[in-house]
């Protein structure tokens, strides 16, 4: 949780302590309304929770959270606009409010950010949880935004497309996630800012049909050929035959081409593996 609040110098040892607590409450009345931040730059928005303190006036700290229209509710003083401003700003902006309109004289305003939940990504496709997630200061990675969405599910693909707005410009990026896990090369393992759309397609599948032991659609997995295909289909069974196999493809041009394959061919998605019956 950070805080934003007003410069309020830092105690003394306790053996000035007395003197301290003197010095402050005069210092409070003639301090201006001058605000420091670690991270100026960052802006609240719809969904964040944030605590308002005003500094001598416990009736006046309200934990609250920015409204859809980017407002907070503070007593006395009613609806406040927040969002699109740094905390820095909020600050001043409650503090002005409180002494333009003679509620407090000399107002100290500091802003604790509790939950940052404007920041936020979308996770679409094959992941175990589509859906918005909130970005904070651990987990801005790409891999990070996928395990929050359960990770990619067994129908995923390992080629994942982050779309992005770049100064005004949509960019797409394909990354290839398998790869992450099996090199020491984090580079991409990009940054995943607000606003950004991680879609996960659904993985390129084969199908095998005839003499095989279970029939069906499987997961391509990259370079994969013919025996590694079958052998996910259990292998053949007694009747079939390694020299009737045939792969049915899908051409360019939509046209469906039947090539005879052998055990080293590769596999490309869609494919149609057939293993024909043996008669002899």
């Amino acid at each position: 949780m950070k805080t934003y609040a007003t410069e309020i110098p830092s105690p003394p040892t306790a053996r000035a302590e007395k003197w301290f607590v003197a010095a402050l409450a005069c210092l409070t009345l003639l301090m201006p309304m001058r605000s420091s931040f670690a991270e100026p730059n960052e802006t609240l928005g719809p969904g964040d929770s944030i605590r308002v303190t005003v500094f001598q006036n416990p009736d006046l700290t309200t934990e609250t959270r920015v409204s859809a229209q980017g407002t907070i509710k503070l007593p006395l003083i009613g609806d406040v606009k927040v969002a699109g401003m740094t905390p820095g700003d909020a600050v001043n902006s409650i503090a002005n409010k409180l002494k333009d309109e003679n509620f407090v004289r000399d107002p100290q305003v500091s802003i604790s950010v509790i939950q940052i939940r404007s920041r936020q990504v979308s996770v679409l496709g094959q992941v175990a949880r589509p859906g918005r997630y909130a970005l904070d200061d651990t987990s801005s990675k790409l891999t990070d935004i996928l395990a929050l969405a359960g990770g990619i599910s067994p129908g995923g693909c390992d080629m994942v497309t982050v779309m992005k707005v770049r100064n005004g410009k949509l960019e797409k990026q394909e990354i290839d996630v398998s790869k992450l896990d099996s090199t020491a090369d984090q580079s991409a393992n990009i940054d995943v800012e607000s606003g950004d759309t991680i879609f996960v397609q659904r993985a390129p599948m084969f199908y095998i049909y005839g003499e095989v032991q279970h029939a069906g659609s499987y997961r391509l997995e990259s370079r994969m050929n013919v025996m590694q295909a079958l052998s996910l289909g259990g292998g053949l069974t007694l009747r079939g035959t390694e020299r009737g196999i045939k792969i049915h493809r899908n051409s360019g041009d939509g046209t469906l081409t039947k090539l005879d394959a052998k055990m080293g061919d590769p596999i490309h998605a869609n494919d149609i593996i057939y293993v024909n019956e043996s008669f002899f």
